[in-house]
């Protein structure tokens, strides 16, 4: 018989996943902007997926996929979380956007951004891999 705090401790772990993800979004979002890269998208969505952040620079479409990470945590960078399924997702979710925007004769990169947080919520690390993948 359970009371809802299993219920209960499972939904603080989502909002605060939810909330790491939003605080590193907003950093990359800010560190694109401050860099010189026109952020054309934020957290785009369509039916079999989201793309966090599309930008462009130097005539290139950039899709960049960010990850957040909590400073010691036991899973890895973040930068090690985007395997090769993401990557062929992100490809494919590339592929939907570029025909739903009838973009056609511009090149595509992939970029990561890394965050790394510290117990504060501070930005500790922001890694920007270019042309990650």
């Amino acid at each position: 018989m359970s009371n809802g705090t299993d219920k209960n401790a499972a939904g603080q772990k989502a909002d605060g996943r939810k909330l790491t993800g939003e605080i590193g979004e907003a950093a990359a979002f800010r560190y694109l902007s401050e860099t010189g890269f026109a952020v054309i998208e934020r957290n785009w969505r369509c039916r079999i997926g989201e793309l966090d952040l599309i930008a462009s620079r130097d005539g290139l479409l950039i899709i960049v996929e960010v990850r957040t990470r909590r400073a010691g945590g036991r899973f890895g960078t973040a930068a090690e979380s985007v395997d090769r399924r993401k990557q062929q997702k992100l490809a494919v979710l590339a592929q939907f956007y570029m025909r739903q925007h009838i973009i056609t004769d511009q090149s595509v990169r992939f970029d990561v951004i890394a965050v790394t947080l510290g117990r504060d919520n501070a930005v500790l690390e922001l890694k920007h891999i270019e042309a990650a993948f």
